[in-house]
């Protein structure tokens, strides 16, 4: 498989694999990601360069989103000097599941934040969503807190305020990678 930054043609394919992931969460009893997605917010951080697409031949499998930039109200001033990258809409096509995808992309994001000289890979998940916390707690993060105060930068509720973080660190993650390399990290020492 090959992992490769986003195209603007790619805007349909992450709307519609949120909406699948948001089908398939409203089965397992959860509210995550009921509000649809705005377009341009989507276009803007495809042009940022921060989307990447998982592709099996022709078909998309998965997507990530890594930054360096972190949601405003989340991460403390002493949090935010440290060199870090942020994961963001981690999403896998359903007919790939149990595959470890996310497991592997957290590995290949983990990977290039470490390029990009972050000590940390970090994340916000879901408040109400137990299962998800789990699964990065089993992925090797560590829960920093829970943010419930706030409002999203959508202009919603604080709903996504479970922290966790991990070291960023070399893997292989067993993928492709096309994306150019990483542009370092400046921070405050």
């Amino acid at each position: 498989m090959i992992i490769a930054p986003a195209e603007l043609h790619d805007v349909a394919k992450l709307l519609a694999f949120r909406e699948e992931a948001a089908a398939w969460l409203r089965r397992l009893g959860s509210d995550q990601w009921s509000r649809p997605y705005p377009a341009d917010k989507l276009l803007a951080t495809i042009e940022a360069g921060t989307v990447f697409m998982l592709r099996d031949g022709h078909t998309t499998a998965a997507t990530i989103t890594l930054t360096p930039d972190a949601e405003e109200g989340l991460w403390t001033g002493d949090e935010l000097a440290e060199p870090s990258m942020f994961i963001n809409k981690l999403t896998v096509a359903r007919e790939y599941s149990g595959q470890n995808l996310g497991g592997r992309l957290l590995d290949w994001a983990g990977d290039r934040a470490h390029r990009a000289g972050a000590r940390w890979i970090r994340l916000d998940a879901w408040t109400t969503n137990d299962g998800l916390q789990r699964y990065y707690l089993s992925q090797g993060f560590t829960h920093v807190r829970t943010v419930r105060k706030g409002v999203a930068v959508n202009g919603g509720p604080r709903v996504s305020g479970w922290l966790a973080q991990r070291t960023a660190q070399p893997a292989d993650h067993g993928f492709t990678d096309r994306s150019p390399a990483p542009t370092r990290l400046r921070f405050a020492a």
